[in-house]
């Protein structure tokens, strides 16, 4: 062996003992996941006899095509005084869950909303507010997916800590797009052939979700089971899952959306 390959395999020897001294707590180096982007769930209060709703509708649908389900995702709840139960002359979008969360939070007018849970938002102001949460980073990122099996729908929910531990409460909700239902219009007619969409149908997990944790770094996944309603459109029907707690809404995930088939077929 040369002088010159006999001094460089020398360096190496040294090299490799000064390794084998360092602790393997010493070797690793931690990396901080990636920041998530945060996804604004604005919860629509709406009702079929409320003429200034659509107007509302108007701004979600002027959001959804600026930013898509990957950014901002829109819950309309069918609740209150101006919202309607089925009748013997029109169909009806308003649910007992619905009143409840109505009057939960204590509103006195329709439409109004919630941006990431941060107190009672006029229509007019939803979009500033929208823009506002999208510039938060989120600390978890959150994924639902949903097939069909044999009548029921299989649900499952996974969340990836980024940033810190995360404890709240996760919530799954069932909308339905594409209902031709009446709703009144701002001019004061009945619109018998109004369509729609993503509307508040039930909760999967309980009327408030469940308890939920996701520390930083760590996967976490929840699996559940849905018995669909008779009266829904399987190919009409999205899942919403969000994670939240007394600082609102930290994060929100909807299932594919896809024009023709919003659960996915296995």
């Amino acid at each position: 062996m040369s002088g010159s390959k006999f001094f460089f395999f020398l360096l190496f020897i040294l090299f490799l003992a000064a390794c084998s001294r360092i602790s393997e707590d010493e070797q690793l180096i931690y990396v901080k996941p990636k920041p998530a982007k945060r996804v604004v769930l604005l919860e629509d209060f709406t009702g079929q006899r409320c003429v200034n709703c659509p107007k509302g509708t108007e701004v979600i649908e002027e959001l959804q095509k600026t930013y898509g389900d990957s950014a901002f995702i829109a819950v309309g709840i069918h609740g209150g005084n101006l919202a309607h139960y089925t009748n013997a002359k029109y169909l009806g979008l308003r649910t007992q869950t619905g009143d409840t969360y109505f009057n939960h939070w204590n509103f006195e007018y329709q439409p109004v909303g919630l941006v990431n849970r941060h107190g009672a938002v006029n229509y007019t102001d939803w979009a500033a507010r929208v823009i506002e949460e999208m510039a938060k980073p989120a600390p978890l990122e959150l994924y639902v997916d949903a097939v069909p099996d044999e009548g029921q729908i299989k649900i499952s929910v996974g969340a990836y800590g980024t940033d810190g531990v995360v404890e709240g409460k996760l919530q799954v909700w069932v909308v339905e797009d594409s209902i031709t239902a009446m709703q009144m219009m701002p001019d004061g007619t009945i619109n018998t052939e109004y369509v729609h969409n993503h509307v508040f149908r039930t909760t999967v997990n309980g009327l408030w979700g469940e308890d939920f944790t996701v520390n930083e770094g760590e996967w976490v996944e929840r699996s559940f089971t849905l018995q669909p309603d008779a009266a829904w459109n399987l190919e009409h029907l999205s899942i919403v899952a969000f994670v939240y707690n007394n600082e609102g809404v930290l994060q929100a995930s909807l299932t594919a959306n896809n024009e023709n088939e919003k659960v996915n077929n296995p």
